[in-house]
């Protein structure tokens, strides 16, 4: 059986090896696959059940005060903490396959979105507001 550890690594390495289909190949067949359908973030969602199931659900949880989350973080036990990393990976990646979407659509050179990519990948948020920041930009100019 494999431990907590174990799947946290496997789950790290498996959405890097499909950040990369994205970032490195966004015309491909498989990428085309990858951003149609939540594929991806479905399997990081049962990693995510895994582990919140491994330490026992969210009962006592406060989301209501920072207090209640610095709580929730200072106490963690290893499978609270990867379902936590297990929920980032997946919504980042669902942000990633939009903005690829998006982008395609709007026919933006993929060169354009690498960086938002990666800002997505790494920082989350920030993706996002520079996606829109560059598409946006990108496509006043063309006008």
């Amino acid at each position: 059986m494999l431990n907590t550890d174990s799947l946290f690594s496997i789950a790290n390495v498996f959405i890097l090896l499909n950040w990369l289909p994205l970032l490195l190949a966004p015309q491909s067949k498989l990428t085309q696959k990858l951003i149609q359908f939540p594929f991806i973030p479905l399997v990081l969602s049962v990693f995510y059940l895994f582990f919140l199931i491994g330490d026992g659900g969210l009962g006592e949880a406060d989301f209501t005060s920072l207090d209640g989350i610095l709580t929730l973080y200072h106490n963690a036990s290893p499978e609270a903490a990867a379902a936590g990393w297990m929920h980032y990976l997946a919504f980042d990646y669902w942000v990633g396959c939009w903005m690829l979407r998006d982008a395609q659509g709007k026919a933006l050179p993929h060169g354009l979105i690498l960086l938002p990519l990666l800002c997505t990948f790494m920082l989350g948020p920030i993706g996002i507001l520079t996606y829109v920041l560059f598409s946006q930009s990108y496509l006043k100019l063309k006008k």
